[in-house]
């Protein structure tokens, strides 16, 4: 598409609305321009807690529409991308003095049956003095919970979000600024900057879609001149990473003395992921970062359940995001509702706004559907609803079929470790293969950065997956700076800005 035509959409932010919504509309023959200021997934989409759930704790405010939603969405969006979503069996011990146990049950008994559940086990009573899952436990607890939910590699889900747009049409920009957007008559002229070179550019397009997660009302204030913007409610969710504390592949979910919870989940094999916290937000969101309290309160409020007490020391990584709760008046940060909220700005005659509040990764692809009803009902419609079946980028083969995928992997190349080859069909799934190419050994994967991080997935990276910093590679598309020094990581950096300059010579 030239830049002197119109786009249907115009969408602003590259999280896991944005990415879901750009997605959807392409598939549907929406011709589609989205514009991300930082990276892919590079705010509170990479930094959830990793799962795929319906929210057991939600039906204490009787959110059962938003449980209901999230629990169908579970194994769609399993079958959908099987290779960065699986499941995964949850223990929830029974704390003396907290919710009773009939409780519990109750509360579980309906997440079973709420959401048309089929593939996932269902929940089961454990006796922790025999079950292995009592092990890392104090000796006090004795009676728990197994349910299940699902994992994801929230990340490479906005990641591969946007690859399938892109594939479908879309126009997938990162690193561009949206600095103005005007009604120009039923359409909008919007102004972008690329925040690395300082180019600009216009773009023309008959709606908006604000995706922006928490800089939502940022962008209505400055971008679009609602100066008196206030719609969200921003909370805090941190979490810390320690080295594995438990050998077993079921997640705990903690009740805390708070009335809070708290999730303690295998992470990337070899860490224990421990969060979250929930606080409201008043500081810059481009800075966020976890506070030593919330640190502290991690560290106590797991070593309330953990017999060997998790202490600051034993922490080797943290990240916090910004949740942009719709604002409903609730009195605590975890009270709020995480339900998403759809507001339509335009009358008939001019370009369409449409503003996303709230929502969760869980259920983006719902809130998408949601939005191109919105959509089709201003521009009308092109193509049916089809993301339910539809299989993200290296999602190609069935849910119980990951195990012969690495299988065949391994087969094909043979000179990777286990530990390589699983984490390459975990992140690529089929488009694994098309990393290593034709290599028949690790010498033909170029410079190893670090860790298994070679020259050739960096360039699939850079070149199919806006990958453009070395945070951008370590932090978010693979995790591997959690395994990587400094140094090896400047040592990317600089391959990266040397291919950079290589390519702009070229061009």
């Amino acid at each position: 598409m030239k830049s002197s035509d119109i786009y249907d959409l115009f969408v602003i932010g590259g999280g896991i609305n944005g990415c879901g919504i750009a997605r959807d509309a392409a598939g549907r023959g929406f011709s589609v321009f989205l514009a991300e200021k930082d990276d892919l997934a590079s705010g509170t989409s990479s930094s959830s807690t990793k799962l795929i759930h319906g929210g057991l704790r939600y039906l204490e405010h009787y959110e059962f529409r938003l449980v209901r939603e999230a629990l169908m969405e579970r194994e769609v969006l399993w079958r959908m991308a099987p290779h960065i979503i699986w499941p995964m069996r949850f223990i929830l011990p029974h704390q003396k003095g907290l919710r009773p146990a009939w409780l519990l049950r109750l509360g579980l008994f309906l997440y079973d049956h709420l959401g048309g559940r089929k593939l996932l086990p269902p929940t089961r009573v454990l006796d922790l003095k025999s079950d292995p899952a009592g092990a890392p436990l104090k000796p006090g607890f004795t009676k728990a919970f197994e349910y299940s939910d699902c994992w994801v590699n929230d990340a490479r889900l906005v990641a591969l979000n946007a690859r399938d747009a892109a594939d479908r049409g879309a126009v997938i920009r990162t690193r561009t600024k949206v600095v103005d957007t005007r009604r120009d008559g039923d359409a909008w002229t919007v102004s972008i900057e690329d925040t690395l070179t300082g180019q600009t550019q216009t773009v023309r397009a008959r709606l908006v879609i604000n995706a922006a997660g928490p800089w939502i009302d940022s962008v209505l204030r400055t971008a679009v001149g609602e100066n008196d913007a206030r719609n969200v409610r921003l909370v805090q969710g941190s979490h810390i990473v320690i080295d594995r504390k438990f050998e077993d592949e079921r997640a705990f979910f903690f009740q805390n003395r708070d009335e809070r919870i708290i999730f303690a989940i295998p992470y990337e094999r070899d860490f224990t992921l421990i969060g979250t916290t929930d606080r409201d937000f008043d500081e810059n969101l481009d800075t966020a970062e976890i506070s030593e309290e919330e640190i502290a309160y991690l560290c106590e409020a797991s070593s309330e359940y953990f017999a060997e007490p998790v202490t600051r020391d034993d922490v080797v990584w943290t990240y916090s995001g910004v949740r942009p709760l719709y604002d409903d008046g609730a009195s605590a940060a975890q009270e709020a509702t995480r339900d998403y909220v759809l507001v339509e700005e335009g009358a008939p005659d001019q370009g369409l706004l449409i503003n996303i509040f709230g929502g969760k990764i869980t259920t983006y692809r719902r809130l998408a559907e949601a939005v191109l009803e919105k959509v089709e009902r201003r521009l009308g419609k092109r193509k049916p609803g089809w993301t339910a079946e539809a299989r993200l980028p290296g999602g190609d083969f069935g849910v119980r079929e990951f195990d012969r995928l690495l299988t065949d992997l391994k087969e094909r190349f043979g000179f990777l470790a286990d530990g390589h080859a699983y984490r390459l069909a975990r992140l690529y799934g089929t488009r694994a293969a098309a990393i290593l190419g034709d290599a028949g050994s690790l010498e033909d994967l170029g410079t190893c950065f670090g860790s298994d991080l070679y020259a050739a997935e960096v360039d699939y990276l850079v070149e199919n997956e806006w990958a453009v910093m070395a945070d951008d590679i370590v932090w978010r598309r693979t995790k591997r700076g959690l395994q990587m020094s400094e140094e090896q990581i400047s040592a990317l950096s600089a391959y990266l800005d040397t291919s950079k300059k290589q390519k702009l010579k070229a061009g």
